[in-house]
């Protein structure tokens, strides 16, 4: 049985729009979140240095340091959740944001209600991956060997970086070599619950791990692609 959605945590608002972040704001702390606010990424530095956060939210397009570039800081030394708030047409910002590390994006305007809805999502992984609830032996494809346990790959014995959504895709897929999974299943893996959201960050997701586990990227011998289905772990 997966676990409640958490209503504890602290959180990190960044957004230099003053009505979104306090809006996003208010309706976490409604939530039972604790919360703190950044006007820009130089404020949101300030904040991390001296604060310890369960899950970042933070706005792509600032003045100054933008989202992309906190998160990119912020990856390069912890595994905690990130959420991104893009333009309503920045494609390219959305992939970006994955490919630095994001875990999720929300294209502006935003449901707030949704938006709360992925927090607890992230939240939720994030006790499971700490639980190790659903975590067995370790597997190994060809070059790479995943530990479920330790949330640990590595390729030809060197270890890879992850973000926590690129795991838990190749978890979802190594756990089940040949089955096919729609880009829509592969999501709701991620969310623990019905994502409604653009099915193309899938896709996003698989190619950077390619990048990382593939000895060719472009001829995959492990992340295999299924036609108009989805994606399969080759077994």
């Amino acid at each position: 049985m997966a676990p409640e959605a958490p209503t504890s945590g602290h959180i990190l608002v960044v957004d230099d729009e003053p009505s979104v972040r306090e809006s996003v704001g208010y309706a976490l702390e409604q939530e039972g979140f604790q919360v703190t606010l950044a006007e820009d990424g130089e404020d949101a530095e300030a904040r991390l240095a001296n604060s310890d956060f369960d899950l970042l939210v933070l706005d792509i397009m600032m003045p100054g340091k933008s989202g992309l570039d906190i998160c990119r800081e912020v990856r390069a030394r912890s595994p905690v959740p990130i959420i991104l708030l893009t333009a309503k047409d920045a494609e390219v910002d959305k992939v970006v944001g994955l490919e630095v590390g994001a875990d999720d994006y929300m294209t502006k305007p935003f449901s707030v209600r949704e938006l709360l809805g992925r927090v607890r999502a992230q939240l939720r992984r994030r006790e499971l991956d700490r639980s190790g609830t659903g975590q067995g032996a370790a597997i190994e494809a060809g070059q790479v060997t995943i530990d479920l346990a330790r949330h640990l790959v590595t390729v030809r014995g060197e270890p890879v970086n992850l973000t926590r959504s690129e795991f838990q895709v190749l978890r979802l897929l190594a756990e089940s070599p040949g089955q096919v999974f729609s880009r829509k299943e592969i999501m709701e893996e991620l969310w623990q619950t019905e994502f409604r959201g653009d099915v193309r960050a899938c896709d996003v997701h698989i190619s950077n791990l390619r990048q990382k586990i593939e000895r060719d990227p472009q001829k995959p011998e492990l992340v295999l692609t299924v036609r108009r289905v989805g994606y399969r772990f080759a077994d």
